[in-house]
């Protein structure tokens, strides 16, 4: 299946890995550069990447962290320039496609990489960048599609870039490539896609078509079970690809916004102890959209029938027994999180793009009380 929008042709199906080479071919790139992690360099599939490719890379990086930051996204650029490098492929979960991204920034823009940020001013200020192509290997962000990337700058603020051009001009979504996720990412990813369809439907900015397809990908995830089964049996391709394709429309959905889950997730993910960002967002979904209802009845309503759940329901209880189906924590101190971090996590989340999104004002008091809720 090939799908073209804007400046991104998508191509999604078991075995879309084998069209990377004519996509290089018809970006004219001749020295690519492949982004991808330490994880995914001990498997097989980098191998078949390369050989996808019809050969080597003209250099590789694959320090991506778990959360990328300024300075592996210098280092890679670094690594990018020293080699003549034309384009870059990005393989891997959002981690290294939002690495990617900054190196594609970097490779064609001047000055400090915080200048870019959507909370600093960089609204409007990113223009083109160096061909993108992007190869996700877990189902849950949605970078591959997505007109953001998130890294964490070195002040500390984990900071979001927009630009339409940072939508990968490629993208090669093949379920096959998710199979060997491990339960506990399947869980985790699966919840970033999850968070992705029901902040994106909630946030106030009107694009009804963008809310229709978060109600698509939550429908998929939730209501026909594909989340729990690929958890329960990583071999289940129907579920895989399912689960892709949900995470392809939550990103989709996004570009109307986020919301609170997003800012505290992205507030408490830059803290030292790195925690994964999907599982952040199962963790805080249930007590934001406790937060919100009443606000917007009539889009819990669509919500929960997306979801599956009898009449009267409620969404953010379904959301805390779906994670914890899933064999996700419910709290952050178990993970490392402690009470002195509080402070700084409502301080980042009150600064991050996403706190725009909510359905009402959340104000520092009611951030601090999620926060603590779930330490």
């Amino acid at each position: 299946m090939q799908l073209r929008g804007g400046v991104n042709t998508l191509h999604f199906d078991f075995g879309a890995l084998k069209e990377l080479s004519g996509a290089l071919a018809s970006l004219e790139s001749r020295r690519p550069m492949l982004v991808t992690d330490p994880g995914l360099l001990a498997t097989g599939i980098v191998d078949r990447v390369r050989e996808a490719a019809g050969g080597s890379f003209a250099a590789e990086y694959s320090e991506t962290p778990p959360n990328p930051d300024e300075a592996s996204t210098k280092a890679a650029h670094t690594a990018f320039l020293e080699s003549n490098c034309d384009s870059v492929v990005a393989l891997g979960g959002g981690s290294s496609m939002d690495l990617a991204k900054g190196v594609a920034l970097l490779a064609t823009h001047d000055g400090e990489l915080a200048s870019y940020g959507a909370s600093r001013g960089g609204l409007g200020a990113i223009g083109p960048v160096a061909p993108l192509i992007a190869i996700p290997t877990t189902a849950g962000t949605g970078s591959e599609v997505s007109v953001g990337a998130v890294i964490i700058l070195e002040d500390g603020q984990k900071e979001t870039f927009v630009a339409p051009t940072l939508i990968p001009r490629i993208a090669l979504c093949d379920p096959e490539l998710t199979i060997s996720m491990p339960p506990w990412l399947t869980a985790a990813t699966g919840m970033d896609a999850v968070t992705h369809c029901i902040e994106s439907a909630l946030t106030p900015a009107f694009a009804p078509h963008l809310e229709a397809v978060a109600y698509d990908g939550l429908e998929r995830a939730v209501a026909q079970g594909n989340l729990q089964r690929a958890v329960d049996d990583g071999g289940d391709r129907s579920a895989r690809w399912e689960m892709l394709l949900a995470s392809t429309e939550g990103a989709l959905a996004f570009q109307k916004g986020l919301g609170p889950v997003h800012a505290l997730s992205h507030a408490t993910g830059r803290l030292p102890v790195r925690l994964h960002h999907g599982t952040l967002n199962a963790i805080f979904l249930p007590g934001v959209l406790r937060f919100g209802e009443g606000v917007v009845p009539e889009k819990y309503t669509k919500l929960a029938r997306a979801m599956g759940l009898e009449e009267g329901k409620s969404i953010a209880d379904a959301t805390d027994q779906l994670r914890e189906s899933l064999g996700l924590p419910e709290k952050l101190g178990p993970l490392g999180v402690k009470q002195e971090d509080i402070d700084s996590i409502v301080r980042y989340a009150q600064a991050d793009i996403a706190h725009r999104g909510g359905v009402k004002r959340v104000s520092a008091e009611d951030y601090e009380r999620m926060v603590r809720d779930v330490l």
